[in-house]
C-alpha cells in the first residue's frame, strides 16, 4: 500500500476565473478523494495555478504559482506524480506558447522520474505540425492517456503514439454533482422573471463583426415574441464573457421587456457550483462555451449549442444533438425556432437523452480510478 498523504500535481488552466476550467479542477479534486475513500491512498493535491492564493482559498487545496518555475520544481520533486488536465490544453488555436507550455510541464515531470497522466483532455486543433513529434515524445512516455473524445483519440494516432493506449472517456465535468438538499437559485430579485420560462444563455466574443451575437440576440427577441421569457445571462470566462453577454443584452433588452419577458445577468458565479446551480435553475440553455453544455447535459436541462470549435459538435453528438448553427453563419429564425421548441418539447429531450447522459456520468471519474489503481499496483 502506498504511504498516505501523497502529493501529486495538478496542471491545467486554472486560477484564471474560467468557470469551465475550473469546474474541471473541482471535477478532478472530488473524484480524486473519491477514490482516495475507495482505495486508501490519499491523494493530496497541488494545483499549479495563475493565482494560487484564490485557488488554495476556493478549493482548500495547496497551489503554487505555475509561472515560477522554481516553485513548480520543487512541487514536483515533492510529489508522486502529476496529471495534466483536463480542458484543452493541446491546442495552438488560443495561443502557440500553450502547447510548449503544457508540454513542458509534464516533460519537467518526466526528467524528475514521475509517472505523468494525461486527464481527459480534449486534444487539438494543432495546426502547426512542429509541434506533432513534441507531444509524441511527451505523451508516449506517460502512464496514463486519457481523452474526452474520438476525435482526440484519432488526432494522437495520427501524430504517431497507438490509439490501443489512448481512452476516451467524458468530459470531468459530467461527474460534477449539486451538494444534497441544494435550493434552486432565487430569482426574485430581478422582479417578474420568477414566474416566467428561464433559459440561460452563455455567449463568449468570437467573429470579429460579432455576426453570431447579433443573429443570438435577433432569435431571442422572435422567440420572446412567441412566448415571454426569462434570458439569464451566464458568463463563464471573466471579464471577457460579461462582456460579451452585456453586448448581447444591449441589443435585446428593451425588447424582451417590451414583449413581457424579463432579462438578468449572473456575474457574481465565480465558483463551479455556483454556476452549476444556476445552470440547474433554467428550463433550457443556450451555450457557446463547451462547458455551459456539459453543465447543462449534466443536469438534465434541454441545451442547444453554437459551434465555433469542433470540441462544441463533438460533445453534442455524443448526447446526439446538433448546434444550432455556427457563428460565421448563425440564422436569428433557427435560434428562435429551435428555442421554443426546446421548451415545448424539453421533457421528451430529456428521456430520449437521459440514457446517453447517464452513461456519460458515471464515466467521468474512469481516469482517477485508473490512476488510483496504478499507485496500487505499485505499492
Amino acid at each position: 500500500m502506498v504511504a498516505s498523504a501523497q502529493k501529486i500535481i495538478l496542471s491545467g488552466y486554472y486560477g484564471f476565473r474560467n468557470s469551465g476550467d475550473e469546474a474541471v479542477l473541482q471535477s478532478i479534486l472530488n473524484a480524486l478523494d473519491k477514490e482516495s475513500e475507495a482505495s486508501g491512498i490519499v491523494f493530496k493535491p497541488v494545483v499549479l495555478s495563475i493565482d494560487p492564493e484564490w485557488t488554495s482559498v476556493t478549493y482548500g487545496v495547496e497551489a503554487v504559482h505555475r509561472m515560477k518555475l522554481g516553485e513548480v520544481r520543487r512541487a514536483i520533486a515533492d510529489s508522486v506524480g502529476l496529471i495534466s488536465g483536463g480542458g484543452s490544453l493541446l491546442q495552438d488555436v488560443t495561443s502557440p506558447k500553450t502547447i510548449p507550455y503544457y508540454l513542458g510541464v509534464i516533460k519537467l515531470a518526466q526528467w524528475m522520474g514521475k509517472p505523468t497522466f494525461i486527464y481527459a483532455q480534449g486534444v487539438g486543433p494543432v495546426n502547426r505540425k512542429l509541434f506533432h513529434p513534441l507531444i509524441k515524445s511527451v505523451l508516449r512516455k506517460c502512464a496514463y492517456i486519457s481523452v474526452r473524445d474520438e476525435q482526440s483519440r484519432t488526432l494522437l494516432g495520427q501524430i504517431g503514439l497507438e490509439q490501443s493506449r489512448i481512452a476516451v472517456v467524458p468530459d470531468p465535468v459530467m461527474g460534477l454533482a449539486l451538494p444534497k438538499g441544494s435550493a434552486a437559485p432565487d430569482r426574485t430579485h430581478a422582479g417578474t422573471e420568477s414566474s416566467l420560462p428561464t433559459v440561460g444563455i452563455s455567449v463568449r466574443f468570437w467573429e470579429q463583426d460579432r455576426r453570431e451575437l447579433d443573429a443570438l440576440a435577433e432569435g431571442l427577441i422572435k422567440a420572446c415574441g412567441e412566448m415571454p421569457l426569462h434570458l439569464r445571462f451566464l458568463p463563464f470566462h471573466h471579464p471577457s464573457d460579461n462582456e460579451a453577454s452585456r453586448y448581447v443584452m444591449s441589443k435585446l433588452e428593451a425588447a424582451v421587456k417590451d414583449k413581457g419577458g424579463a432579462v438578468s445577468f449572473c456575474e457574481d458565479a465565480l465558483h463551479p457550483m455556483q454556476m452549476l446551480q444556476e445552470v440547474a435553475g433554467c428550463d433550457a440553455l443556450i451555450g457557446m462555451r463547451l462547458h455551459s453544455l456539459i453543465y447543462a447535459a449534466g443536469r438534465r436541462v434541454p441545451l442547444m449549442g453554437v459551434s465555433y470549435d469542433p470540441k462544441i459538435d463533438q460533445f453534442l453528438r455524443r448526447i446526439d444533438c446538433k448546434p444550432v448553427g455556427a457563428t460565421a453563419s448563425l440564422d436569428s429564425g433557427s435560434v428562435a425556432a429551435e428555442l421554443l421548441k426546446l421548451l415545448r418539447t424539453g421533457e421528451s429531450w430529456k428521456l430520449e437523452r437521459e440514457p446517453l447522459i447517464a452513461g456519460l456520468v458515471s464515466e467521468a471519474e474512469a481516469p482517477a480510478r485508473q490512476i488510483g489503481q496504478y499507485f496500487r499496483h505499485k505499492g
